[in-house]
């Protein structure tokens, strides 16, 4: 049944939602920033919109030149917003960049005072609990105690820039984290913040080695039970880039268990959490990052990068959906076990998906594009019913988001220029 889409932004400027947690809990009111498109990080403001009456309200504005973007909210009350900030009153030496923009969070109780996520320490002896560089894209775990982001190292960079890994971190409620201050771009953390993630520069070909962690996403509501019964508390997902024998880059599914307490992200491995002048921040030493997916043999191997997605599991936990060709060569929704095994092909469309995806709230939908339409696919029959009329002018790809209450899906069209913000009702009862 195809429902009749709405639209809820009309002012002549962009509006850019993220690809999860743009609604608020009680669905009522959706975030985005201003970009004047999603590759120009230059938006002054965060703001937030009422699906109903239309009301808009400035979360947030930036000042002394620095800019704002990849808005989300905390899942629960008291409602909290984390986005991107780049550095204020931004040098020859020290502009927005990969390695050079934070996190911080903005409260409903405190609007418009933004709270730095993640400590800076660029200055040797590094800080454990801090990083040395950028994080993008701060999403809130299911309970709203901790974050997930992908970082950049300005240290590394510095040394070569082929030493600029992209990695997967968080930001865990430990202890706030203050550095030494030893350079006027240093800054304090209200979270401690480590690297998860582990890739190397140079990765064997053929081998489990990967030099990009990236598109994370938390594994459940509250974590996955293993095959032993056991039940993992916290996990993330995340695309790794392999290399085949032959040099090809093969982009494939890899997963992180962590610490269960919050004390255990302190503890160090066999090198150092906050890095050295030529090493990455190591991860604690109880994470475990294992290989999910093996696809190198496949017809056409690899997870999708374009269109761009980001790994979301069921809210149990069992099922990591991803993008992967299937042998006709057609985009189709799969998921795979935190345990591994096989990937399981979930739609048998004739045209591929076209975009990010989201779960609904019990598990059984996921809301994509797919033949220019936004869509509803069925999770256990793989059946796909449109929700958005099929049109010329495709839905962004960006960010397709079912609401709390499974009632609406969120998404942009291109309108006139400008990127607006547009709902559909889901059907779901």
């Amino acid at each position: 049944m195809v429902f009749k889409e709405r639209q809820i932004t009309f002012d002549s400027r962009s509006h850019q939602i993220t690809n999860i947690n743009v609604w608020t809990p009680d669905s009522q009111w959706l975030v985005y920033d201003v970009r004047p498109h999603g590759a120009s990080f230059t938006g002054l403001t965060i703001e937030k919109i009422h699906v109903n009456h239309g009301k808009n309200e400035i979360i947030y504005q930036a000042k002394d030149g620095a800019h704002v973007g990849v808005v989300t909210v905390s899942p629960q009350e008291p409602i909290h917003y984390a986005f991107i900030h780049g550095p204020e009153k931004p040098d020859a030496q020290w502009q927005y960049d990969f390695h050079h923009r934070r996190g911080v969070i903005v409260s409903d109780v405190q609007p418009n005072v933004a709270i730095n996520i993640d400590a800076m320490d660029i200055t040797p002896p590094y800080t454990a609990g801090a990083l040395r560089g950028g994080t993008h894209v701060h999403v809130f775990s299911p309970d709203g105690s901790r974050l997930s982001f992908t970082y950049n190292d300005h240290v590394m960079h510095e040394l070569d820039p082929v030493f600029d890994l992209r990695n997967v971190a968080v930001a865990i409620p430990l202890r706030a984290v203050m550095p030494a201050k030893k350079h006027p771009r240093e800054y304090g953390g209200s979270y401690f913040s480590v690297v998860v993630s582990e890739t190397t520069a140079y990765p064997r070909p053929g081998s489990d080695d990967i030099n990009r962690a990236y598109e994370e996403g938390w594994i459940g509501q509250r974590g996955y039970r293993k095959d032993n019964g056991q039940w993992q508390r916290w996990a993330l997902a995340f695309i790794g880039d392999t290399y085949t024998i032959n040099g090809e880059k093969i982009p494939e599914i890899y997963l992180a268990d962590l610490p269960e307490n919050d004390d255990d992200y302190a503890i160090a491995s066999d090198q150092p959490l906050a890095g050295t002048e030529t090493t990455l921040p190591a991860p604690p030493a109880g994470v475990k990052q294992k290989r999910l997916t093996f696809t190198h043999d496949n017809r056409w191997p690899g997870v999708m990068n374009v269109p761009r997605h980001w790994l979301r599991t069921s809210p149990d936990g069992s099922k990591i959906c991803f993008l992967m060709k299937d042998e006709k060569g057609i985009v189709q929704l799969w998921y795979i076990s935190p345990n591994g095994g096989e990937p399981m092909q979930i739609t048998y469309s004739k045209n591929s998906i076209q975009s990010a995806f989201s779960w609904d709230s019990h598990g059984r939908f996921i809301a994509c594009v797919c033949d220019n339409s936004v869509v509803l696919c069925d999770s256990q029959t793989g059946k796909i019913q449109r929700l958005t009329e099929r049109t010329d002018n495709a839905p962004s790809a960006d960010a397709i988001v079912i609401s709390p209450d499974d009632r609406y899906v969120a998404f942009m069209r291109d309108i006139d220029g400008y990127r607006q913000i547009f709902v559909v009702e889901t059907g779901i009862n």
